[in-house]
């Protein structure tokens, strides 16, 4: 679609006002964000893993919800949404269904449920080829059960299970790239994308996925103003300066080519996102530079290697 930030606005939220979502969280701005990709005549089913968005969203028998919605248990989103498509087009086939019904299969969860506990799940789905669209809101820790830290998290952020000390200072392993995780899964169509601007990247690659046929992908950074230590005021800030420091890159892959859709002119060190974070204020101590080093070297080299595919996948 040719984005209009104006027609996009006026669509109703799917996600309503009032749910119990904290005060500066990028998960309900990424979940309305994804959800605008939606035609107003299309039905969703949507699915959520255990976590903040769905204890905030959905307490029986209220919900924040306009569409369809199916709680699952922390590991299995993506089977549940994969089971839930299936069963859709075995009514449809029996003639249970209207045949002018449309309803999208859409499945969110953090990535406590997506990179860790439910990547089992999400990957059969995936292999399966499940008309469905998996969306993580990667706010990089387990923050519903206290902000333990997980395969996200940034190496040497400080979270109750990392925490930093003199001895060891924070999360000790670098961050999985469960982008190219799904990429490997060879889907139609990868996305990785923020709540940046106007909202044009995220919103437009959200139709795309919704409306590639086959299973996609997207991974979509989600601040945590209690686990990251942000002001709640400066979420979007953030998420700008994921993006420009190429922290978080925002690119696609449609049938295994690579398209980088952001490349900053003056690409910012990494200490401006870092900076604004309480989980990494021990970094900026006296004797810690080597771990921003290390941190931008990171940054630098993941940056350097999507470019690279970028240019191989478009020869």
């Amino acid at each position: 679609m040719a984005y209009n930030l104006k027609e996009a606005v006026q669509k109703p939220n799917r996600m309503t006002s009032g749910h119990r979502m904290c005060a500066g969280c990028g998960a309900p701005v990424v979940v309305n964000a994804v959800l605008r990709g939606l035609k107003e005549e299309d039905h969703a089913v949507i699915g959520s893993a255990t976590g903040c968005l769905e204890v905030s969203t959905f307490i029986y028998p209220y919900t924040a919800w306009r569409d369809s919605f199916i709680h699952s248990a922390f590991e299995n989103a993506g089977a549940t949404i994969a089971g839930t498509e299936a069963a859709y087009k075995a009514m449809k086939r029996k003639g249970k269904l209207p045949e002018d019904k449309h309803t999208k299969f859409i499945a969110f969860g953090g990535d406590g449920g997506t990179y860790d506990i439910g990547l089992q799940s999400l990957s059969g789905a995936m292999e399966r080829g499940h008309d469905m669209v998996y969306v993580c809101y990667d706010n990089g820790a387990y923050m519903n059960t206290g902000i333990q830290r997980s395969s996200a998290t940034p190496r040497f952020a400080d979270t109750t299970t990392s925490p930093a000390g003199k001895v060891i200072p924070g999360k000790q392993q670098k961050r999985k790239d469960l982008t190219e995780v799904m990429a490997g899964h060879h889907l139609p169509y990868v996305a990785q994308t923020a709540a940046v601007g106007n909202f044009k990247d995220i919103t437009e690659k959200a139709e795309k996925a919704i409306y590639t046929e086959g299973p996609c992908f997207m991974n979509v950074l989600a601040p945590c103003p209690r686990g990251w230590r942000y002001n709640t005021e400066d979420l979007m800030q953030i998420n700008k300066l994921a993006v420009e420091t190429c922290y978080w890159p925002l690119y696609e892959i449609i049938d295994g080519r690579y398209v980088v859709n952001y490349k900053p002119k003056n690409k910012l060190p990494v200490e401006e996102f870092l900076r604004p974070q309480g989980r990494f204020k021990h970094l900026f101590k006296e004797g810690n530079e080597w771990m921003i080093e290390e941190l931008q070297r990171e940054v630098d080299e993941r940056w350097e290697r999507l470019l690279k595919l970028e240019e191989l996948t478009n020869q």
